[in-house]
């Protein structure tokens, strides 16, 4: 019998398929070798490197999933410790930034492999195969923004030869042709200056600190975020605190520490416990946790020693005092900003004890004194010797009968201790000014 048209049709239709039968579409091809790969990889790191090799050779032209792929490689990699190939598959995929895909999606892969490549010896290599190809696809904010990381990387590696050179591009990429700071850059301009501070207040170098403290405080154009400003004025604080200037250290910490508040820097912590030094080291009668701010940290476990320490100094309570610094050892003195101030501490302490104690006598025994205090007589000597020579006290040591004897006729010993706070900050403001001329 004649074949029936519906037969026909029905034959047609049921052989189509066999036409395309075996044939796939090639991006869906593509995609799912990419997928595959991804499975292999999570069993196998070696078998899913091979895998993901196939995906650039199925691609033709340059695309997502061929970007995708090296990505993978480059994590696969630096898992298996072959660095030097860490860094062929990142060149490589430094390539595809140009067309292959969007802007957005290239910074986005470019800041998540840094970040997982932190611990990359070679790191510094990275940075400036990717410093080079945001140079040729002309991205100028995306390559300011990269500088600054590796800024920051150097800072934190204290390799300050390379960090100097980086922070002198830096500022050339914030200024216009004539040199003129760039108004547009402003908010990039003091981040590169709070990288600069840092790295001198680091190094100790007061004199340049200064310079780039006063030129940073007067930037007023930028956008300032509070994690960068809190760096100005923690180190400006730090710079105050070397000087003596104890009065000025205090206002920069608490800025320092509400800025790192605002973002919920964990330095808050670090910086609440500097302006409790500031303020024992300016005698200050104000409690810095009754600022609002403050008062939400007192419940945190390192914070409670430094409200109890400051307790005991403003009412003098000496044992106290050196039996929470005692008890605190480690969390006060592991901190070696802060423990260049311990003796300060001490020293200011022991003198407001010693000056309230021989109020009342024309003449008392060393010994007497040492135990009030709970020093040995050696240290009793050299403070008593220090403050007959500041004027704090009119007296005279009898180092063979062990006495003190006082004149309380010519000077009242407390409105001179009244002043020596004062005095003794203008002597070592001027001391400090005079070490960073010379250094």
């Amino acid at each position: 019998f004649p074949a029936s048209m519906s037969d026909l049709e029905i034959d047609d239709w049921g052989q189509e398929p066999a036409e395309y039968e075996g044939e796939e579409d090639p991006a869906v091809a593509l995609e799912n070798q990419y997928y595959e790969s991804k499975e292999v990889a999570e069993d196998n790191l070696e078998k899913g490197l091979e895998s993901f090799k196939s995906v650039l050779e199925l691609e033709g032209e340059k695309g997502k999933w061929g970007f995708k792929a090296l990505k993978r490689m480059v994590k696969i990699n630096f898992q298996l410790g072959r660095h030097q190939q860490v860094v062929e598959c990142y060149k490589q995929l430094m390539s595809y930034t140009k067309k292959a895909v969007t802007m957005n999606e290239s910074e986005k892969a470019i800041h998540s492999l840094l970040d997982y490549l932190s611990t990359l010896p070679n790191l510094r290599e990275i940075y400036e195969i990717t410093l080079q190809a945001l140079k040729e696809a002309k991205n100028e904010k995306a390559h300011l923004r990269l500088q600054l990381r590796m800024a920051k990387i150097l800072l934190e590696r204290k390799d300050y030869t390379r960090l100097e050179k980086s922070l002198k591009d830096l500022h050339r990429s914030c200024q216009l042709e004539n040199g003129a700071e760039d108004p547009s850059k402003a908010s990039q301009y003091i981040e590169v200056l709070a990288l600069e501070i840092l790295m001198h207040s680091d190094r100790g170098n007061l004199r340049q600190l200064k310079e780039l403290y006063d030129k940073a405080i007067q930037v007023k154009s930028a956008i300032n975020a509070p994690n960068i400003t809190g760096v100005i004025h923690e180190c400006g604080g730090k710079m105050y605190m070397r000087e003596h200037k104890w009065d000025d250290a205090y206002k920069d910490l608490f800025q320092a520490f509400k800025d790192y508040d605002e973002v919920g820097n964990k330095k808050a912590v670090q910086c609440l416990k500097y302006l409790v030094l500031a303020s024992m080291l300016a005698s200050s009668s104000i409690n810095p946790f009754e600022e609002p701010r403050a008062k939400a940290f007192k419940t945190k476990p390192e914070i409670e020693a430094f409200m109890n320490l400051i307790t005991a100094y403003q009412v003098h309570d000496i044992k106290d005092f050196e039996k929470i610094l005692f008890e605190n050892k480690k969390s006060i003195m592991e901190d070696e900003f802060m423990r260049n101030y311990i003796e300060d501490l001490l020293t200011n302490i022991r003198t407001h004890v010693l000056v309230k104690l021989i109020k009342s006598y024309s003449s008392v025994r060393l010994p007497f004194i040492s135990q009030e205090l709970n020093i040995p007589l050696k240290d009793l000597e050299v403070l008593l010797i220090h403050l007959i020579l500041n004027g704090a006290i009119v007296g005279s040591i009898d180092q063979i009968n062990q006495m003190l004897t006082l004149d309380h006729t010519r000077t009242s010993v407390s409105s001179k201790y009244q002043s020596i706070n004062k005095w003794s900050q203008q002597l070592s403001s001027l001391q400090q000014s005079i070490s960073a001329r010379i250094h």
